[in-house]
């Protein structure tokens, strides 16, 4: 098992999807990421060189993608945002209800459950 940005990748998996356990980084992400880096993504994470990881992970912490902790607290800052100016989309936040646009009449039901345990 390899280590990579605090994450245990397993071995019997392809990298591509490997990868995809870190938050933030999506099948087509981790393939673009991949493709930059001159790496089969069909390779198994045991398949792949110590030399590839490494440069894997010099990759990740100088690229200006933001996953894991820094995506977390970007959209954390964005919600609290949304919520100080009391847009629409703030409010819905507020009371726990669907923000995008859903139908509330038959479903949101879980939505609302969970809010009043938030309380």
């Amino acid at each position: 098992m390899v280590r990579l940005l605090g994450h245990t990748l397993l071995n019997k998996k392809k990298i591509y999807i490997a990868l995809t356990s870190i938050y933030g980084i999506g099948i087509i992400t981790s393939k673009k990421i991949l493709a930059n880096l001159n790496i089969d993504p069909n390779l198994k994470v045991t398949n792949i060189p110590e030399t590839k990881f490494s440069d894997l992970r010099k990759y990740l912490e100088n690229s200006n993608l933001k996953f894991e902790e820094n995506l977390k607290r970007y959209i954390a800052t964005n919600i609290r945002k949304l919520k100080e100016i009391n847009s629409y989309r703030g409010k819905r936040h507020l009371k726990g209800l669907p923000v995008r646009g859903q139908r509330t009449r038959t479903n949101n039901r879980t939505s609302r459950r969970l809010f009043l345990f938030k309380k």
